[in-house]
């Protein structure tokens, strides 16, 4: 009797393209890695080591990418510009850990990745999660940081409050709520080709603000061993490790941009937020989502060079 053999022919899953610099055509920005808090960032970085140093945060679900148009006018404007992408996200590195995402731990890898630019201080900007770290980060190391800039970022103190006084913000947060499940959430971003973190872009913005090349990078992301559960957990170690209430007022200049037409965050928040803050400006955008960095990017980044350059 002849057996025939069948060869099987295995492919293994491509990996995701890169998410590093190349995404972009900048000649002055390149990508890099720098170990601090004892966890590696990847960051891109632009402009003369010698200029005012301009670190750009984050927030969930994207990676520096979010803050791209930023970058060449900064630099233009006389800025050297750092973009991590945080813990948990994208290029960096992601501990498994629930407790490896407590706020402390963030604040602290930016307080660090200043110090590896050589820097005492920098001008610190955050939107979404980014703007969370940039509060604590003025708090907890307020000698590292110039002037503070938030978009659509509330005050922690004053989110509380909201969260406690106002069924409206309670019901906008449920998402975070459903967050703080185990497995099912990763589960439910990564069906249909990550259809969920696509409806919480598009879906919450003015049309026609994320293409479709720029949700493909963002899917590439996405891919990475280890983000989902790594952004998911900045949201676990936020319940599990509540940060402790401040509410002295800030010392450094603070402009707080907010996007008026926000889903998740009530309106309150922007002018709440600016309360906590010794020089604190507000800067409301009708009929803006909370992406205003990609709905307005000129007008964010024109705000943001005006607050730099200290007429606040």
């Amino acid at each position: 009797m002849n057996v025939r053999s069948v060869r099987l022919r295995v492919t293994a899953p491509k990996p995701p393209l890169e998410t590093d610099i190349s995404l972009l055509s900048l000649d002055e920005a390149r990508s890099t890695s720098r170990v601090v808090n004892e966890v590696r960032l990847h960051a891109v970085v632009a402009g003369d080591p010698d200029d005012p140093l301009v670190v750009l945060l984050h927030g969930f679900p994207e990676f520096w990418y979010g803050w791209r148009e930023q970058i060449e006018p900064l630099v233009e404007d006389g800025y050297r510009v750092v973009i991590p992408d945080q813990r948990g996200y994208n290029l960096s590195e992601k501990p498994r850990a629930v407790r490896e995402y407590r706020l402390p731990a963030l604040s602290r890898d930016v307080a660090e990745l200043i110090a590896s630019e050589g820097r005492e201080r920098a001008h610190v900007v955050g939107h979404d999660w980014g703007g969370v770290v940039a509060w604590d980060l003025a708090y907890r190391y307020p000698e590292r940081v110039d002037h503070l800039g938030i978009v659509n970022a509330p005050h922690p103190t004053a989110y509380r409050q909201q969260l406690l006084s106002n069924p409206e913000q309670l019901k906008r947060s449920w998402y975070a709520m459903t967050f703080q499940l185990p497995w099912l959430p990763e589960r439910l971003c990564r069906y249909d080709d990550f259809r969920l973190l696509e409806h919480a872009l598009r879906g919450t913005a003015a049309e026609g603000t994320f293409t479709e090349r720029e949700l493909s990078s963002y899917r590439r992301a996405w891919r990475r061993d280890g983000a989902l559960r790594g952004s998911l957990n900045w949201y676990r170690a936020l319940a599990r490790y509540p940060p402790e209430t401040r509410r002295d007022p800030l010392e450094q200049p603070t402009l707080v941009i907010w996007g008026a037409d926000d889903v998740a965050l009530v309106p309150e928040l922007g002018p709440e937020s600016v309360r906590f803050c010794e020089r604190g400006r507000l800067e409301r955008l009708p009929e803006t989502s909370h992406w205003v960095v990609h709905e307005r990017p000129s007008e964010t980044t024109a705000l943001v060079c005006d607050h730099l350059s200290g007429a606040d």
